[in-house]
């Protein structure tokens, strides 16, 4: 790039989606290039199919079209547009000029909404199609995880306090459910999507009906063509101007549940980093803070939460707009929806790729996690010891007495005096507890108190994980491991 030209790029604001963040391959999704080459195929289809049903063009204006579905004078169409005011006619005039001889049949019989429309639902489509994979690379990553650590334990918290045992592999394996879960939805969603079709300016085919002097069955077979050359099956039977703008809400309330889920993840990643037990990828040269050259912030992870954010908020664009949605339609959609849907689809794009990045590279602190089980385990484990000191004969009641007044002098150890918890020494100092010393070292092995926790991450991994990846096999070997640009 020139200096020039690169000072012009520097001197405007670019979206940081995708000057920053976004994959190539969503960033070209929502491209004018994609969206003014599916205008032009869209009215190619249509040429091909009125034709094929007995209109007046020649193989010789056909040829013309497929021949320029690329060769896009985008400076002709922006200055068409600020002539007439209007992005579809704009671009009308633009591939007529550079197809003057089908000129005169490009976009007959059809409103602007038969290319805009149609080539939004082609976009989402192929969106989900670019995240289905993604998210199935990160259920793969997780679960992977999940399996090697399904046996290490380390505290619960409930109310972010500790609460009984489980383990690192059953903890992500509750991250796993979610994304399963938006799997299901996205896949929903995607396989939902129908194509608006050939249905005119209010949605009653006026217009192709005179076309062919009310030959309704030509009408019907019309669409059907054009829907299948498009690569839908279905059709909605029904629209006003536009298709409705539920399908948008739709869309995007999938995204915002995804976004849901990895806010989660990443907070609870986050929140495991500040207890040291677990970190996200740390790079050789990665710099933590400007000023504190020590630490290690888990900026990955915040930045999904920062980014999910935006994404939960977007939804609130298309039901805003379906619901003042006038009559068969009003423009008041048009600019709120050239903004929010690609954002949408980029802002998921971005954080399954960096939650993916994230999972391959979790780093786990078993000693860490060690240190702090073994605080919290001797409380935890006082009814462990109740029950062997009344199978040694001894009474609940007393015991459990006894176990609250050492509970509370190694409480206040920890909570004044900043020490290590020290009750199991209590315990072992005290002659009371002495018919269960030797079990004390048994009875306070954190292995006995994960309960299934292993057991149900191998069953989850197997029933439900392995079965829902099954039709992204392929995708899964070709994908890589993914490298941040920043």
């Amino acid at each position: 790039m020139a200096g020039g030209e690169m000072s012009a790029e520097f001197m405007k604001y670019r979206s940081p989606l995708v000057s920053r963040y976004a994959s190539p391959e969503m960033a070209f999704n929502f491209s004018e290039m994609k969206k003014f080459t599916t205008w032009r195929r869209l009215w190619t289809y249509l040429a091909k199919s009125e034709k094929a049903l007995g209109l007046t063009i020649t193989d010789e204006q056909i040829s013309e079209m497929e021949n320029n579905l690329e060769n896009i004078n985008f400076e002709l169409a922006a200055s068409e547009e600020k002539k007439y005011r209007h992005d579809v006619m704009a671009h009308v005039h633009t591939f007529g000029a550079c197809c003057p001889k089908a000129s005169p049949i490009i976009h007959l019989g059809a409103t602007s909404a038969y290319v805009g429309d149609n080539t939004d639902l082609i976009v989402m489509r192929d969106g989900f199609h670019i995240l289905l994979p993604k998210l199935a690379r990160v259920i793969k990553r997780l679960a992977d995880f999940a399996d090697k650590q399904k046996s290490l334990p380390c505290l619960a918290y409930t109310h972010l306090q500790p609460a009984q045992l489980t383990t690192v592999g059953k903890r992500a394996c509750l991250w796993i459910q979610d994304l399963l879960m938006d799997l299901r939805n996205l896949e929903n969603a995607s396989d939902n999507i129908r194509f608006r079709g050939v249905k005119g300016t209010t949605g009653t085919q006026a217009s192709f009906l005179s076309l062919f002097e009310g030959d309704d069955e030509k009408v019907e077979e019309l669409d059907r063509m054009v829907t299948e050359m498009a690569g839908f099956k279905q059709t909605y039977m029904v629209c006003g101007q536009t298709y409705s703008r539920k399908v948008d809400v739709d869309c995007l309330n999938v995204l915002a549940s995804l976004g849901a889920s990895v806010h989660k993840i990443c907070t609870d990643i986050r929140l495991l980093a500040n207890f040291k037990e677990l970190e996200e990828p740390f790079e050789k040269d990665q710099i933590g803070s400007s000023a504190m050259p020590y630490k290690r912030n888990p900026m990955r992870s915040e930045r999904c939460c920062a980014l999910s954010r935006h994404l939960i908020c977007l939804v609130q664009d298309p039901l805003m707009t379906a619901s003042t949605q006038w009559m068969e339609r009003t423009l008041d959609d048009s600019a709120n929806r050239r903004i929010s849907l690609p954002e949408a689809f980029l802002t998921a794009d971005i954080i399954l790729s960096t939650l993916q990045n994230i999972s391959e590279g979790l780093v786990v602190y078993p000693k860490v996690i060690e240190r702090r089980v073994n605080q919290e385990l001797p409380f935890m484990a006082s009814e462990n010891i109740i029950m062997a000191m009344v199978k040694a004969g001894g009474d609940r009641q007393e015991c459990h007495e006894q176990i609250r007044v050492l509970s509370q002098e190694a409480g206040r150890v920890v909570k004044q005096e900043g020490g290590d918890n020290d009750l199991v020494d209590r315990i072992r100092k005290s002659d009371y507890f002495k018919p269960i010393h030797s079990q004390l070292d048994s009875l306070l092995d954190p292995g006995t108190f994960t309960g299934r926790a292993p057991r149900q991450v191998t069953k989850f991994i197997e029933m439900e994980v392995t079965p829902s990846l099954q039709k992204y096999m392929d995708k899964l070997k070709e994908g890589g491991k993914v490298e941040l640009q920043v």
